[in-house]
């Protein structure tokens, strides 16, 4: 005598594209026609190349992914989460109908930054301000006055103290022996650990004495890892014997530097890092690389972006930024010269 239960209908088979659910109005559709897509997949197109196994992954999803996570200042997780619940991104990356599943692996992101290169980002960047071209953004005389500032780009990396990188190098030597079946005499797998945290515990208490006789306990530990790793460098496989010469290389800096030494090594994976200077009250120094910034005067669009590793002088980068932005200056001016060319025509 109850109420029947009610089979749910479904119209699997009339499923709505994206543009028919959305605002078209919305500021990523709207700056999703603006961007040359065409000119992106052509420079991308020798690094998607797949002549093998899986096909490779569309140079638009990738360019569009890498666009939102810089405008959002989100992580890799982030921006692949986001991308699932989100139709307005689904959209500015090429997709025709709602996905519900995730398009890429978040660590597949840091491998595609690193395989597209200077070029790469080069191009997202022409291709920003040919949108903005488009828009209406930028004039051709707005590139002929910019602003150039200078500034640290601090990198992800833990507060570089001795016993951490120090253990971190142990770490890594000891897992590159294990996956090519290198027997190690002493790992310290047991003991290295207890003797990093325990330098912790010297220096929250000020027992300065027993910490440093505990961080050359373990520079003598890690010492004689590196040394036995090197000793078995030759009878590695030819193409792994550059990538774990680096890795010594980067340990014996380690091992070698000391607490006022120059030129120190802050992060095992990032060579690249320094200890810059700011002056503020809050964070007196961050670690990471210098970088110029150009932007125009009056829209604020930035038309030069470079790092600058080795912490120059401020002064010294300003002739390397302007002559980046000569490049997006011609372009600019000869975009809108031809379309005026066409509009006459």
């Amino acid at each position: 005598m109850g109420p029947k239960p009610v089979t749910p209908e479904t119209d699997e088979l009339f499923v709505s594209r994206l543009d028919e659910l959305i605002n078209m109005r919305h500021a990523l559709v709207r700056l999703a026609v603006l961007i040359d897509w065409s000119e992106i997949e052509r420079t991308f197109g020798a690094h998607f190349n797949s002549g093998r196994g899986r096909p490779a992954l569309p140079p638009r999803l990738v360019a569009g992914l890498l666009y939102l996570q810089h405008t959002f200042d989100a992580s890799d997780e982030g921006v692949v989460n986001t991308w699932i619940e989100n139709p307005y991104w689904q959209y500015f990356c090429g997709e025709v109908y709602l996905q519900t599943e995730a398009p890429i692996d978040p660590s597949s992101l840091t491998r595609w930054r690193k395989r597209i290169g200077e070029e790469g980002v080069e191009t997202l960047l022409m291709a920003t301000i040919d949108a903005a071209r488009r828009g209406g953004v930028v004039k051709a005389s707005s590139v002929q006055r910019v602003i150039v500032d200078t500034t640290v780009m601090p990198k992800a990396i833990a507060h570089p103290t001795d016993s951490r990188l120090l253990e971190k190098s142990r770490q890594h030597l000891v897992k590159v022996a294990e996956e090519h079946g290198r027997p190690l005499r002493q790992n310290y797998n047991r003991t290295a650990p207890r003797l990093a945290a325990q330098i912790g515990r010297y220096a929250h208490a000020k027992q300065f004495k027993r910490m440093r006789r505990a961080v050359r306990t373990l520079r003598t530990r890690v010492g004689r890892v590196q040394r036995e790793v090197t000793r078995q460098l030759g009878t590695l496989p030819e193409p792994t014997q550059a990538k774990v010469g680096d890795l010594l290389a980067r340990t014996g800096r380690i091992l070698a530097q000391r607490t006022k030494d120059k030129s120190k090594l802050y992060a095992l994976h990032a060579p690249e890092v320094e200890c810059i200077s700011k002056g503020k009250a809050r964070t007196p120094y961050e670690f990471g690389v210098k970088v110029s910034i150009a932007t125009t005067f009056k829209e604020g669009l930035v038309v030069g972006m470079r790092s600058m590793p080795g912490n120059p002088y401020d002064g010294h980068t300003l002739a390397e930024t302007l002559e980046q932005v000569v490049g997006p200056a011609k372009f600019i001016s000869l975009s809108q010269r031809t379309a005026r060319r066409r509009v006459m025509a």
